[in-house]
């Protein structure tokens, strides 16, 4: 049976709302990726049999099946396809599950899995005509008029007694140790710096806020309840950017002399309760664990999407994972959530980061809206 590897990874670093890649159209932004990519592995693009393109809001910018757009701007053959896919936040790291599962079926040789999110360009719910996605029969369901990531972030600091100031803490660790990560040139090896940016080629993460601490992030106003936790200092920025994996099977990488970083040995999904929307990573970490064999002690390292606070901590609570291996680089609260794009950046980062480390095996969990996860099991090669 074939399996799937991934071969490299590489992402952009992450711009802040209106910052340095706001000018750069997200196709370009994509295309940027699929440029580094194919530089650093040495695969002819023309050999690649798909580009799997995960991107949130396809309007605007972002319209137009952004995946075919990215592969004609970087230059590509045009018998390459492209296709987009939409798992809201999960939909880049969904767009992976496709790739590996289309090479162990055998319907790929070589496939390109990534996305990209251009929040200042095409701001969150654009898509959405009058703001109202779901019908009325879906809202009646629930017993709500609309479904609110903030205030399912509050519902999940509630559920799990999750204090202010504890929400507070981790929003500082997440600066503190992603400003070590940039410090130390952990980082460097999956960055393509993306020229043309302003006022210069953006080289680093650009959200980072060096010296974040408890008492700074006191001082920040409730964002979604007068008397709630949540505000804009322990929930994920809103930002731009992209990632692209390179993705083939274990056999064609040694025929090719290719040596790729790691194996998806597990990828599943869970789905739970959309109004507090954000639980599910704890169910599909669960349902990767149990069908992967391994326990939660085999795992080196979790990137669990910081979307807000309270979903890590949450996730950490229910598991029992020991927190220096649970984003040891911080994550989305320190350098931002490019939706589209987030699943393919946390899924470099930690390729990376197993490579670096020798982790073994290491496991990726994305909140999606509508109550829905993705969880991946990668294993180091």
């Amino acid at each position: 049976m074939r399996d799937a590897v991934i071969v490299d990874a590489v992402r952009t670093p992450i711009g802040k709302r209106n910052g340095a890649l706001s000018g750069i159209h997200p196709v370009t932004l994509s295309a940027h990726v699929l440029k580094a990519l194919a530089g650093r592995t040495g695969v002819e693009p023309g050999e690649i049999d798909d580009v799997v393109w995960g991107c949130v809001s396809q309007v605007g910018d972002q319209s137009g099946n952004i995946g075919r757009a990215a592969v004609l701007a970087a230059g590509w053959p045009e018998s390459v396809p492209g296709t987009t896919v939409d798992r809201r936040c999960g939909s880049s790291q969904q767009a992976i599950h496709f790739a590996a599962a289309g090479v162990v079926a055998g319907h790929y040789d070589f496939v390109v899995a990534g996305g990209v999110e251009s929040m200042s360009r095409v701001p969150m719910g654009s898509a959405a005509r009058d703001g109202r996605p779901y019908p009325d029969e879906v809202l009646e369901r629930y017993g709500v008029s609309r479904f609110n990531q903030g205030i399912g972030a509050e519902m999940m600091a509630e559920r799990w007694a999750l204090s202010r100031r504890q929400l507070d803490e981790y929003s500082a660790r997440s600066h503190a140790r992603a400003a070590a990560a940039v410090d130390s040139g952990a980082l460097d090896g999956q960055l393509a710096p993306v020229p043309g940016a302003a006022p210069g080629t953006l080289r680093a993460d650009e959200g980072i806020r060096r010296g974040s601490s408890v008492e700074k992030l006191a001082g920040l106003t409730a964002a979604f309840r007068e008397d709630g936790v949540i505000t804009a200092g322990n929930a994920s920025q809103i930002s731009d950017g992209a990632g692209a994996l390179l993705i083939t099977s274990g056999e064609l990488a040694r025929a090719r002399g290719l040596r790729p970083i790691a194996r998806v040995h597990t990828a599943v999904l869970a789905a739970d309760d959309p109004v507090i929307m954000l639980t599910a990573p704890i169910e599909a970490t669960a349902k990767a664990l149990k069908k992967s064999g391994l326990r939660l002690a085999d795992i080196g390292a979790f990137e669990v999407n910081e979307a807000f606070a309270p979903v890590p901590l949450a996730w950490q609570a229910e598991t029992g994972a020991p927190g220096d291996r649970l984003n040891p680089l911080g994550g989305a609260i320190a350098v931002g959530h490019p939706l589209g794009g987030s699943g393919a950046v946390l899924m470099t980062r930690l390729v990376h980061h197993m490579k670096d480390q020798t982790l073994r095996f290491g496991l990726q969990a994305m909140c999606e809206a509508g109550g829905m996860a993705n969880a991946t099991i990668l294993e180091l090669l």
